[in-house]
């Protein structure tokens, strides 16, 4: 199974990935049936979770039913429950709108909600990060989850997303991110796919973030929370939704 998910992912384009996961769900839900573990997007439980992971895989982490990972069952917990994202009436943008969130967001009558990125199936508006074609400060929520690690110039997309977000508004900037690193890494002389692969933990990412992540989303003009909302949660609650302990959501704010 380690051999099969990991030739999957590394070998099969994502827009691709996202329509087959359509058909093999049913099969996965059925199969790993159970009530040790719990997706708290959409309740539902299983018996054990998925491996996944491109370089070294994590077990017990891909929900059978979402389809979600670790962070997206974690932000999925802090909008409900540390925010009104839920209940107030909001204009949303969410970049790369990730498959376990994308309808059910759609769905909700509070928001006026739009998908943007250049490649995703699941885009209203296909959008380069750094040259968006959104007025000044238009949108109350923005939603950015492991982009920016893909981006060469993820300074002008932190401005970008920066000037369209309204004074007052939030955005979540969740990133793969190394907290015993101090310093960002990068090096764009590391071409060789399987070595960007070993170093960065995918051929696609131009980059590490480490701790300066934080820092350089003030040096753009936001107020950022580092929330680690699973200092909230008990061992048994990170436990049964397959949380990352630990791990810290990026939350800014334009004043």
């Amino acid at each position: 199974m380690k051999k099969l998910f990991k030739v999957v992912l590394n070998t099969v384009p994502r827009p691709l990935l996202i329509k087959v996961s359509y058909w093999v769900k049913p099969f996965f839900k059925y199969a790993l049936r159970g009530s040790k573990y719990t997706d708290p997007i959409d309740g539902k439980s299983f018996s054990k979770f998925l491996p996944y992971g491109y370089i070294n895989q994590r077990e017990n982490v891909l929900s059978p039913s979402t389809l979600s990972l670790e962070r997206h069952r974690l932000l999925w917990l802090y909008l409900k429950n540390e925010t009104d994202f839920f209940s107030k009436n909001l204009k949303v943008l969410h970049f790369a709108p990730e498959q376990a969130f994308y309808k059910r967001f759609r769905k909700l009558k509070n928001l006026d909600y739009t998908t943007t990125d250049l490649n995703s199936p699941l885009a209203d508006v296909k959008a380069d990060i750094c040259n968006l074609p959104f007025k000044e400060n238009e949108f109350d929520f923005i939603l950015c989850n492991h982009v920016l690690e893909h981006i060469p110039n993820d300074t002008k997309a932190m401005q970008e997303i920066y000037r369209i977000l309204k004074p007052g508004g939030t955005a979540i900037l969740q990133i793969p991110q190394d907290l015993k690193r101090k310093n960002t890494f990068e090096d764009d002389s590391i071409t060789d796919r399987k070595e960007r692969e070993r170093i960065f933990g995918q051929y696609d990412h131009v980059r590490i973030y480490g701790k300066d992540y934080f820092d350089k989303l003030r040096s753009i003009g936001f107020k950022v929370k580092e929330v680690d909302y699973t200092n909230q949660l008990s061992t048994e609650e990170i436990d049964k939704y397959r949380l990352a302990k630990g791990e810290v959501i990026p939350v800014c704010y334009k004043n």
